[in-house]
């Protein structure tokens, strides 16, 4: 039976290039078919954002669809392929179809309040600010009021979005073995009046956390290259989502090998 294919690419010059040298050798190859719709495996030509687009694509299929990265750029946290080595790439699909590994997802549900909720999975990171303003919210972990937060936002992170923005703000790097969510202050404000833990915590898959909005006006959650702004947003409630998104490990880049490179490497 053949391996149904999606593929999926930015618009660089290169990764075009790489888009048509790829299509070429899977047609040539009678283990493949590509499609656009209900894909097995699917794969992305460029970075790790068209990574995150196609993973939105096809959050809704994570139980039945793998992922692969080829890399046009600079090297991606979930890109193991370089452009130039199309040809092993299918080989190695050829030999094993069913290999994979899994790594752990944040679910998202946004609060309002006149009773709407909004659902999402983020594959890296959620972030709540207040515009240009300092942000009050009541941080509660499993139902019970862990601290009251003021500054510019708080940043919730999957432990391969740990690299990401989460680092940034002072986050710790987070092995993707561990099914855990990270919670990152961004901003705050610490005086003898105003107090917060002002360090990042680590959540464990048995419990979660809820961010009570206390201040009117427009705020912003991001989950992911996604957006929810506006009012009336009452709170946000984040857990380790029961789904995982699942990569094909044909060539699988070891996690710390990965940030070595992206961040200690010496050229």
């Amino acid at each position: 039976m053949r391996l149904k294919i999606g593929i999926i690419h930015n618009n660089e010059a290169k990764s075009l290039k790489v888009h048509e040298d790829l299509l070429k050798l899977v047609a040539k190859n009678d283990n493949f078919t590509v499609v656009e719709h209900d894909p097995e495996l699917v794969i992305t030509i460029g970075g790790d954002g068209t990574l995150l687009s196609a993973f939105h694509r096809y959050s809704h299929k994570l139980d039945t669809v793998r992922f692969l990265g080829v890399h046009t750029g600079h090297l991606g946290f979930y890109t193991d392929w370089r452009d130039y080595e199309l040809e092993e790439m299918v080989d190695s699909l050829c030999s094993d179809r069913d290999k994979s590994v899994s790594y752990p997802l944040l679910d998202v549900v946004v609060n309002f309040e006149d009773g709407r909720h909004k659902h999402f999975l983020a594959m890296n990171e959620s972030t709540v600010r207040k515009g240009n303003r300092t942000m009050v919210a009541d941080v509660y972990i499993k139902d019970e009021l862990f601290e009251r937060f003021r500054g510019d936002g708080l940043s919730i992170s999957t432990p391969t979005g740990s690299t990401a923005y989460n680092k940034s703000v002072g986050g710790a790097v987070v092995h993707p073995s561990i099914s855990a969510m990270q919670l990152a202050e961004i901003a705050s404000l610490n005086n003898r009046v105003f107090r917060t833990l002002g360090s990042p915590s680590i959540i464990g898959p048995d419990e979660w956390i809820e961010i009570f909005l206390n201040t009117d006006g427009k705020h912003m959650v991001t989950i992911d290259q996604l957006d929810v702004s506006g009012g009336g947003i009452r709170s946000i409630q984040y857990k380790i989502a029961e789904e995982r998104i699942h990569f094909a490990s044909y060539k699988h880049m070891h996690f710390w090998h990965r940030v070595k490179d992206a961040f200690i490497r010496e050229d």
